[in-house]
Formats: C-alpha cells, sequence, structure tokens
C-alpha cells in the first residue's frame, strides 16, 4: 500500500493549527471547569489516546456549550479516525458558537465536505474563507481551486458519463487488496498487485501485510488462476506498481528501503528470458533520487518510462516525470512534465497507452470530484501534453481514484476499486471505456523470428517507423530464447518496419493503418530471417513512388537508410538492385520504367558513399512475378523494389 501513495490522508487535520486567534492563545471559555478537562484531552490527544481525549472535551462542553476549541478538537479527532461526517458536524457547531475562530477552519471544514461528496456546502465554505480577512494567499489559491473542483462536480454529476464496471471474479479478486498494474497489448497476460495477510486478523483489522505481484493468462476470454511470480520479482519485502512494457519483455515496478536504494522507494527493472525474468537492477541515482520515486509506466516506444515522484524541483507534493533509455542502456536525467500536468498538488499514478499518445493519471490539483481523480491527456501535433480532462462522474467520485490501466484497443479499461463490494476491499474491475476518453487505436503484430535455414529462433532488433516523418516510434527485441515478439501498432498512420540482425539481410514490411479506425485485427506472422549469402534477395516493401513515376517519394527514406546502413556495416557485400512491375502496359515501357525505379535506388546508394563496383541495378518489368496480375492485392505485390546479394 506505501507503494500506491506516499501519503496516507487527504488533509492533515493538526488542532495546533487552528488555535490562532484574535486572542492570540488565550481560550474563548471563561470556565475553569472547562478548560481544565480541555487541556486533559489535549495531553491525551497528543499521545494518541483519543479515546480518553473524546471523554475530556465531552466533559468541556458539558461545562461550556459554546466552548469553540473544544468542538475543533473533536473534530481533529473524528478526521483522523476517518469518521468525517461526524468532524463535519463538530467544526460546523464550532463555527456556530459565534467565538473567534481561524479562518483555516473554513478550509479544512470545506475540504471535507468537497472529500465527502457534499459540493454546494463545500463551495460555500470556499467562498466564506475568501470573504474572510487576512488571509494568506497561498489559502486564498486553495480556496479558489476548491470552489472550481465544487462547480465541476455539481455539473459532473448532472451530465455522468457511461461506466458499468464488472468484477473480474475469483480467479484475480480474493479477501485481500488487489491493484491492477498492466495488461499486454494482446491481452494474454494481466499483471495485479496483491496485498497478502500475513495471518487471518490481518485482512479483518486492515493492517498492512506483504504486497506481491501476481499474474493471470487469458484462456479462451476467460482469466486462468492468477499466481504468484514469485522470484527473483517477490521478495519478503513490499513490490507494487509494476509496469510492463507492451511487448511483454521488460518489467518496471518499486520497492522501498532496499539495502541498494537510494530514497524511501526506488524503481527497478528486469528483463524477460523466456519464460524467467532476469535478476531485478535499481534503475541508478539518475533516475532515482533521495526522495520517493514510484508507480513506473513505459511506453510502446521502447524507450520512455513515465514516474511519480516528490522530488525536489517539482511543482507539487508529488509530480509525473519522465526519463529515456539510451542505446548504452542508460538512462537521462528526468524531466518533469511541466504545469500542462503538473500542479501544485498530487500527480501520481501514469499510464502511457500503448498508442504513445494518451497519458492516464491521478491528480489532486485539477478540477475534480474531491480526493484524487482520474485524468487524461494527448499529446499535440508538437508532442506536447494539452490540458488533463477529468473522466467524469460516476468513474470518479468524492473518494480515491487512483490507478487506471487501459487496453490496447482502447474500449475496455481496468480499475481498483473498494466502492463496489465485491470479493474483498480493493478488487480488479473491467468496464467499456466511453468514446471520448479512448486512446487511439491499437493493434498489434506477434509472432516468431528465425533462421529461415536453419529454423533457429533469433534476437532480433524491430524498428516501427512512421513513414511521413522516418521517425522511429517503437523499438523492440525478440526473445532471445524464443524468437516471439509482441510491438503495439497505433493506427491512423503509416508504418515501415524493419527487423535486423547481425549476420543476416534485414526484413522489410509495410503497415498502411491510415484511415483505418475500425482496424481491429492483429497481425500474426512468423519472420524468417536470410543469413547473408550469395543468391538471397529481399523485397523492399517501403520504396515508393508515384504512379508511372520513378522518382523516390519522401516515405522511401526510412527504407533507404536500412539499405544504406546494411552496405557500411558489410564492406564486402555486392548486391544487385532490380525494379519489377505488373503486366499492365506494353513490355517495353515497363522494363524501361522498372529500371529507372532501380537505378534510383542505385543512385541514392552512390550518392551516400557506397562505391558503384559494390553495385549493380536492373529493370526486369513484369517478367518475374511473385503474385497474380488478375487482382489488385496481387499486381501491387508484383510492384516490388529488391536487392539481391551477388557477392560477399
Amino acid at each position: 500500500m506505501i507503494l500506491q501513495r506516499f501519503a496516507c490522508l487527504l488533509v492533515i487535520f493538526q488542532f495546533s493549527l487552528l488555535m490562532a486567534s484574535g486572542q492570540g492563545n488565550q481560550l474563548s471559555t471563561q470556565n475553569k471547569k472547562a478548560e481544565k478537562f480541555f487541556y486533559a484531552a489535549m495531553e491525551a490527544y497528543e499521545v494518541k489516546n483519543f479515546d480518553r481525549a473524546l471523554m475530556a472535551l465531552k466533559k468541556a462542553v458539558g461545562e461550556d456549550p459554546q466552548f469553540t476549541e473544544a468542538y475543533i478538537l473533536q473534530g481533529d479527532i473524528r478526521a483522523e479516525n476517518h469518521e468525517y461526517e461526524a468532524a463535519i458536524t463538530l467544526y460546523q457547531t464550532a463555527i456556530k458558537t459565534n467565538k473567534p475562530f481561524s479562518p483555516n477552519l473554513y478550509l479544512i471544514l470545506a475540504n471535507m465536505q468537497l472529500n465527502n461528496g457534499k459540493y454546494a456546502d463545500a463551495r460555500q465554505n470556499f467562498q466564506r474563507l475568501l470573504d474572510s480577512d487576512q488571509v494568506p494567499e497561498t489559502k486564498r489559491r486553495q480556496a479558489a481551486s476548491g470552489i472550481k473542483s465544487a462547480d465541476f462536480a455539481i455539473r459532473a454529476m448532472a451530465h455522468p458519463v457511461p461506466f458499468t464496471p464488472v468484477n473480474l471474479g475469483d480467479s484475480i479478486n480474493s479477501k485481500c487488496d488487489e491493484y491492477i498494474n498492466a495488461i499486454t497489448a494482446d491481452e494474454s497476460l494481466l499483471y495485479f498487485t496483491r496485498l497478502n495477510a500475513i495471518n487471518a486478523q490481518t485482512i479483518d483489522q486492515h493492517q498492512n501485510g506483504e504486497e506481491d505481484f501476481y499474474v493471470s493468462r487469458c484462456v479462451d476470454s476467460v482469466w486462468s488462476k492468477a499466481v504468484n511470480m514469485g522470484p527473483p520479482i517477490n521478495t519478503h519485502g513490499n513490490e507494487g506498481a509494476l509496469s510492463i512494457s507492451p511487448d511483454g519483455k521488460m518489467l518496471f515496478f518499486a520497492a522501498c528501503n532496499r539495502p541498494d536504494g537510494f530514497g524511501s522507494c526506488d524503481i527497478y527493472w528486469s528483463h524477460r528470458l523466456g519464460d524467467r525474468w532476469a535478476e531485478p537492477e535499481n534503475l541508478g541515482e539518475v533516475v532515482n533520487s533521495p526522495q520517493w520515486d514510484s508507480q513506473p509506466t513505459f511506453s510502446s516506444d521502447g524507450k520512455t518510462l513515465y514516474f511519480a515522484s516528490n522530488r525536489r524541483g517539482g511543482r507539487g507534493s508529488s509530480d509525473i516525470w519522465k526519463t529515456e533509455l539510451q542505446p548504452d542502456g542508460s538512462w537521462t536525467p528526468p524531466v518533469n512534465l511541466g504545469d500542462s500536468i503538473n500542479t501544485r498538488d498530487e500527480e501520481m499514478a501514469p499510464f502511457i497507452h500503448p498508442d504513445d499518445q494518451t497519458l492516464y493519471f491521478s491528480s489532486k490539483g485539477h478540477p475534480g470530484m474531491g480526493g484524487l481523480d482520474l485524468f487524461y491527456s494527448r499529446k499535440d501535433a508538437a508532442g506536447k501534453w494539452r490540458r488533463p480532462v477529468n473522466m467524469g462522474y460516476p468513474i470518479n467520485t468524492c473518494a480515491d481514484e487512483i490507478t487506471l490501466v487501459v487496453n490496447a484497443k482502447g474500449n475496455v479499461a481496468y480499475i481498483s476499486s473498494d466502492k463496489f463490494g465485491g470479493k474483498g476491499r480493493q478488487d480488479v474491475y473491467r468496464f467499456p471505456l466511453y468514446k471520448e476518453a479512448q486512446p487511439m487505436l491499437t493493434t498489434y503484430f506477434k509472432g516468431v523470428v528465425y533462421d529461415e535455414e536453419t529454423k533457429v529462433r533469433l534476437d532480433a532488433r524491430f524498428e516501427l517507423i512512421e513513414l511521413g516523418s522516418s521517425k522511429t516510434v517503437a523499438e523492440s527485441h525478440s526473445d532471445r530464447l524464443t524468437g516471439e515478439f509482441l510491438l503495439a501498432l497505433p493506427t491512423e498512420k503509416n508504418y515501415a518496419l524493419n527487423v535486423s540482425k547481425d549476420g543476416y539481410l534485414f526484413f522489410s514490411e509495410n503497415f498502411s493503418l491510415s484511415g483505418t479506425n475500425s482496424q481491429k485485427t492483429p497481425f500474426v506472422k512468423n519472420i524468417p530471417l536470410k543469413p547473408i549469402k550469395v543468391g538471397e534477395a529481399v523485397v523492399l516493401k517501403n520504396i515508393f513512388f508515384d504512379t508511372d513515376k520513378y522518382i523516390l517519394k519522401d516515405e522511401s527514406l526510412a527504407e533507404l537508410q536500412k539499405l544504406l546502413a546494411l552496405m557500411q556495416k558489410n564492406p564486402r557485400l555486392k548486391i544487385e538492385i532490380s525494379g519489377h512491375t505488373d503486366n499492365i502496359g506494353s513490355e517495353a515501357h515497363n522494363l524501361e520504367l522498372s529500371g529507372n525505379r532501380a537505378n534510383a535506388v542505385y543512385q541514392y546508394l552512390v550518392a551516400h558513399s557506397i562505391a558503384a563496383t559494390r553495385l549493380t541495378y536492373i529493370g526486369y518489368g513484369f517478367s518475374q512475378p511473385i503474385d497474380v496480375n488478375t487482382t489488385d492485392q496481387g499486381r501491387a505485390n508484383n510492384r516490388r523494389t529488391e536487392f539481391k546479394v551477388i557477392g560477399n
């Protein structure tokens, strides 16, 4: 539980904050017996003997029913015991005594009313604070923010969003607390944290137990009985806030007070090899600070890690930060996500969707229903985060809403909550996510990479490149032992995929997903890599020309750079570049067109310092089809550019 949130209480109620009045530290009563009982209560309060303190305070107000401070201290004790309704009544009684008290009481009362769904009352008391004299500017800002939240909550309840949560059942949930953590892009594995009971009394008495990670596999649309992930990920200490990369190959989590830690809680990571996880490692002092660092979430781009921290240099009590994984395995110094996301209050529990464009997180600082609410933000065209949007009522309520995970398709969300009964306290639920809050639709590409000759499975590098910008939007590797891969594919854009490994010719694929908003069918394909040897050929699926033209289109740049890199890495490699067409048009015209297209690739390589002696080019027209010429798709496959190894 300590990993879910570093501060337990929404508001820290301290009687000493309320004692200031126009009479300094002088009490509002003149009754000596009432005063005696009050000081006895204060002594008991300071040693946390709340029962004795309450008894003394009842005697104090029995002696003087207008004893302001006695009601306030009773309210503080009830609040610390989470008896918020009783605390609200006591604070209201204190105000009605018409004795001098600090305007802070309006702020504490209003916040408590806001966090208990009494929005109209909360707004009234926030306004009373603003109307008071000599109120510090920081308190005025808090009151103004509270009014915005109260107004938002009233509107939100008048216009609820669709929300039909369904408990995931006995396979996932138990009498213990379960917190949703992650789901793989193909929705085959679900990860969560369970607060295991140390003994039978732990659950009944709401005591802390031991936090461990569990995983469940989806078989025929049914979640299997969750199993403990075991060592080396789980230990006898607490682990929490797990994040799995969308490809399922990297795992990040938070752990506290470990011997190799740099702060109270640090972020660790591990890599999967086959069906085993490597020994976790601390991300190091570049990422982890002397403070609290937790709740990591890893992007589908294969390099960006978002996390929550209360480190110095932030905007509020906890902020969301990001760091990037470098090719050498190091991490960049964390960068704060800035004012569009972070506020003077808490921001935490980020979840970056596999579309790499939509960030879900929990915040107390943006206008909401009270406490922590769930929000989402999207990147603009420049890659900046837009103003967050509250996910609305009844997803958000006056209680804390902290964790949210959304599947790759973007149509289903998972939360942890204790508001709906369930199997225990915190249970995992799923619900259809309403359209406005959905991320960009994301599908996936999965399969196995293997050596075409030996059939041995290979560890290969994947690069997903946006054709319009030639920007690498995702990087991944197939499993070193199994060759398996899983790559998230955000739709609405066109991509080039390059799969490479030293000693092999690269594999080229094209995903034209622009305008396919209804595309939900994943791509499943095994990839044979060809060893570099004479006679082997590769179709360059991301070389593009306009119809009946031979000038390379800009979208070809990414593929040309991969071919250039292959030639540079293998200086003895000699290739033939060939152009091919469909059978539309005359043989002579197609021979000329295919030759000119092959020459365009040849000229690019020569212009980038590849010796002409290592290259030849030729046009074959429609003499070497690889598909039928009787369909549009067949003719498209026949219109291609290839290269073949002719020397090494």
